[in-house]
């Protein structure tokens, strides 16, 4: 069992829908399909059994207490980033922490050029997968070539009986600049807006929540049209400031990841989910405990040194109750 918040009362009548950027979470085999030389135990970076193991032993540990706080107990439904492939899922539930748990997942190769996907992790005891798919992101470069980014996943499904659907997302990096590459994520918010607008089509009081990193802040184009246009709630509006976010770059602070969702979540019912609070899940273990970065995600590597962290992320969380 978990040391950590160990003592708060089981609340059944309440489920965590959670996500985590798992910061280049790749197996030690090398893929010729996919950029991951950085991540081998001959690279500059020696990526050893050890390492890799300590890894999912720590992304174990606060996936399984995301939400704990206020649920007693871990997340119904994770969804997940930078991951190589679905060996390093299952290497992750196998993990020390996860182990016991009744977690599977879905998870789909991408086309993406560094070889990372989106996946979804769900507690089988508390969700059940109807249908599920992803959904191709079309770009370009500068030349007019392909341009190869995560698929947006789809995952439907009845959460304590109750359909829900979720869109897993992680959008294009700002790595060559936010403006320049800026239609990248506008192309990925437009299409998840054509994945809501299908939903609606079937059912027009579907419960739809989206999740992900978006490389985007709340209060960004990308985001902004999404929510307004489809008449999205989006609690990370408010969460961000000068001193909090869930990345920390040379000390500023950014919110790119976040979970949104149709306001159908305040109709109160007493069969239905409704929303109860969303946060950062920022716990004193996953930040650095020293030194002038003192308070940032405890990262795994900082360039080619090794940490020994969790994630260059923290995870963000949602709880919904009957």
């Amino acid at each position: 069992m978990n040391d950590f918040l160990e003592d708060i009362p089981v609340q059944d009548n309440m489920q965590t829908i959670a996500f985590y950027n798992l910061e280049n979470l790749f197996d030690l085999s090398d893929d010729e399909h996919t950029n991951d030389n950085d991540f081998l135990p001959t690279s500059a970076k020696k990526w050893t059994p050890k390492r890799y193991k300590n890894k999912l032993r720590k992304l174990g540990f606060a996936i399984s207490n995301i939400g704990r706080k206020e649920t007693g107990k871990h997340p119904a439904l994770i969804g997940l980033a930078e991951v190589e492939n679905a060996k390093v899922i299952e290497d992750l539930l196998d993990s020390k922490h996860l182990a016991d748990l009744d977690y599977s997942y879905v998870h789909y190769e991408s086309p993406d050029e560094r070889g990372i996907d989106v996946a979804l992790l769900y507690d089988k005891t508390a969700f059940e997968v109807t249908h599920s798919e992803t959904f191709t992101v079309h770009l370009t470069d500068d030349e007019g070539l392909p341009d190869y980014t995560r698929d947006v996943l789809l995952v439907s499904g009845n959460l304590d009986g109750e359909a829900i659907h979720v869109i897993v997302n992680h959008w294009s990096s700002r790595r060559e600049g936010t403006e320049e590459t800026e239609p990248k994520r506008l192309a990925s918010s437009e299409k998840v807006g054509d994945i809501i607008t299908a939903l609606k089509e079937e059912n027009e009081a579907a419960k739809i929540v989206i999740i992900g990193d978006f490389n985007d802040e709340p209060h960004n184009n990308s985001i902004v049209r999404l929510v307004e246009d489809y008449g999205l709630y989006n609690p990370f509006e408010t969460l961000r400031s000068f001193n909090r976010g869930t990345v920390s770059r040379f000390k500023q602070w950014s919110l790119f990841d976040q979970i949104f969702f149709t306001t159908n979540f305040f109709e109160s019912s007493k069969s239905e989910f409704e929303y109860f609070n969303a946060d950062i899940f920022d716990e004193a273990f996953l930040k650095q405990f020293k030194g002038k970065f003192k308070g940032s995600p405890f990262r795994t590597y900082v360039g080619k040194k090794y940490k020994g962290g969790y994630s260059d992320h923290f995870p963000v969380y949602a709880v919904f109750k009957r």
